[in-house]
């Protein structure tokens, strides 16, 4: 077995009650990497298509990657994935803090859960014993009650990841929290688990992950923390707050539910940057061995919203969604529905997307007081904000329409609501303009979750990942998104953080890391070609599911359909459909359904996947 890995996986059947441990063969750890690359793999393989999302024969994963609980820098992260409630398709949620590194302490690389079980339960895994436990008594607790309830009856050394009452109530955009504010947010897959009746996974243990080269890793990690620069400072001193400000005017960030522009309809978004946060700040906070620390948690609210010493911090797309996007300048508002949401267990960026939805909707008569339980749903009315984020995450009243996202709520009001709703495929639109960033649009398309972005290639120009092409030339451009996003699949499934790793000088710096740790012999290119068959096996999952990307009905407001009139995005419109195009043509992809060639399939080790994709390509 590999380096980096604990080398075995937990298959649970919680209709059952069978727990059995699985080798994690080394093959599928350098063909996938970790995270959703091997996630993809092993779901594709034993699950079925067409699939209920929240029936027992949706596979629901927890997956770590090589970097996850070692020394390398910034080695935090983990993956949740499974088949989508929110989108029909594939689904994953990456998230940080101390969950995956305890995870494979506790003794596996990754955790996968079939069936439903009769009655609430949780998953202990202590020390490479693993059993079900009844959870009863943490039925209906929000999240931050769960894990203190589980660490002082477990022990303070244990790390937790549970879902609150919106997983439990089957919410669309409910996400899996851990230490009290990390999250899993997108893809609804907090409503899997909580179909499946699991409230929690409670992991804690003394095993030690294996290094190839623990001497090479830990002078690696010195060399570079002293070469990390850029926005780091920033980052330790304000998080992702830093950028509020300038996304606001630089046109980035949504405003009026991605209708309205900055200069007009929010001309100030000083009340909520950084320095109006970091009065509020009461320590700084760090996911496991990260050289940042870029998170914070805040002071006791005292004013006119009420919250406990010790909420997360809202971060940029949190202060955007239900900032800008809802023309709320009120910050302890902001903070008081960050705190509601990880209590609860849901997504705020699809939570600030509802809520601009609703109050469009609202504005324009298609719903009344009457509907929204006396709640008077208008722009920037932050109270309104706060009572309406409260009945959604709890699915009460009005709440309860909302809660499955703005695709549904849309077809559930009518009248032409659909036309207010800002999704891809299902997936509410994150704080980021593809009007200001037209890469981002081929992102949100194209990627087997749509709607992200964390999953494109707009950093890897500066690292030389993408150097030297003509600007000129669509070819060129599609060649060199290609080469960039399958890159930033080895990283998001390596278990490194995104934001460290756009501080580091250099691409080769995770090449480094990867052979240090595993010890193998890798190069770029070989990484390179791991993302990009990760990039196929999840492709061909959505088209197995009968889910085509060319189908997407992608809302005119985030392409500059019809374009600004005044702003920074004056006259521009983003030609999605041309680069998607080229997108699909460099990744060999069909232009009509998406489907990946059997010619790439096979150069890429993945034949047998071909069989279950209906007519060759």
């Amino acid at each position: 077995m590999a380096n980096g890995y604990i080398g075995k996986m937990l298959k649970v059947d919680l209709s059952s009650h069978e727990l059995k441990d699985e080798i994690l063969d080394e093959k599928i750890c350098r063909d996938f990497i970790g995270g959703y690359g091997i996630a993809a793999k092993i779901i594709f393989n034993e699950q079925a298509a067409g699939v209920d999302p929240l029936g027992p024969d949706n596979i629901l994963g927890f997956i770590t990657g090589p970097f996850t609980g070692t020394p390398a820098i910034s080695g935090t992260r983990f993956t949740v994935a499974g088949k989508s409630p929110l989108t029909g398709g594939w689904g994953d949620a990456n998230s940080g803090g101390t969950f995956g590194a305890f995870l494979k302490f506790a003794g596996y690389d990754a955790v996968f859960f079939k069936g439903i079980s009769e009655k609430p339960v949780y998953l202990l895994i202590d020390n490479g014993v693993a059993s079900l436990k009844d959870a009863a008594h943490l039925w209906g607790k929000d999240t931050r009650e769960t894990e203190d309830r589980l660490k002082a009856e477990l022990g303070k050394d244990t790390a937790v990841a549970c879902i609150g009452p919106s997983g439990e109530k089957l919410s669309l955009i409910a996400g899996i929290i851990h230490d009290r504010g990390h999250v899993a947010a997108r893809s609804g897959l907090g409503a899997v688990m909580g179909s499946k009746k699991i409230k929690a996974i409670a992991v804690k243990g003394s095993l030690k992950v294996p290094l190839a080269d623990e001497k090479a890793v830990r002078v690696l990690r010195t060399k570079y923390l002293a070469q990390i620069g850029g926005h780091i400072e920033m980052m330790r001193k304000y998080g992702t707050t830093f950028v509020t400000v300038s996304a606001a005017e630089s046109g980035d960030s949504p405003v009026k539910n991605w209708g309205g522009v900055a200069v007009k309809d929010f001309p100030d978004a000083n009340p909520l940057g950084a320095d109006a946060i970091a009065a509020r700040r009461l320590k700084p906070t760090a996911c496991y061995q990260c050289p940042v620390g870029c998170e914070a948690m805040m002071k006791a609210g005292t004013g006119e919203y009420r919250y406990e010493a010790g909420s997360h911090r809202p971060e940029y797309e949190t202060l955007a969604m239900l900032g800008s996007n809802c023309l709320n300048t009120n910050l302890e508002s902001i903070i008081k529905a960050n705190d509601i949401c990880n209590r609860c267990g849901i997504d705020t960026i699809s939570a600030g997307a509802i809520i601009a939805f609703t109050i469009e909707c609202y504005e324009n008569g298609l719903i009344t007081q009457k509907d929204t339980g006396g709640i008077e749903m208008t722009w920037g009315n932050h109270k309104s904000i706060v009572a309406m984020i409260e009945k959604m995450a709890r699915r009460e009243g009005f709440g309860d329409i909302l809660a499955d996202g703005v695709q549904i709520a849309a077809r559930k009001i009518g009248k032409g609501a659909e036309r207010y709703a800002i999704h891809v495929h299902g997936q509410e639109v994150p704080a980021h303009n593809p009007i200001a960033g037209a890469s981002l649009a081929t992102s949100y398309i194209t990627n087997a979750t749509p709607a992200r972005h964390t999953q494109g290639a707009e950093t890897h120009h500066i690292k030389g990942l993408i150097s030297d092409f003509d600007k000129n030339s669509d070819t060129a451009m599609a060649q060199a998104f290609k080469r960039g996003s399958n890159f930033q699949h080895v990283l998001m499934c390596s278990g490194m953080c995104l934001f460290v790793y756009m501080a580091l000088p250099d691409v080769n710096a995770l090449v480094e890391f990867m052979n240090a740790v595993t010890g193998w012999d890798t190069t770029l290119e070989e990484l390179v070609t791991a993302g990009e068959r990760i990039a196929n096996i999840r492709q061909a999952f959505n088209v197995r599911e009968s889910v085509n990307l060319r189908h997407y009905t992608v809302p005119g407001r985030i392409l500059g359909m019809p374009p600004h009139s005044e702003g920074p995005l004056a006259g521009v419109t983003v030609p999605a459909d041309k680069y998607v195009r080229g997108y699909l043509k460099a990744m060999d992809w069909d232009l009509n359904t998406a489907r990946p060639s059997d010619r790439k399939l096979k150069e890429l080790g993945l034949e047998g996947v071909a069989s279950q994709l209906g007519i060759p390509q």
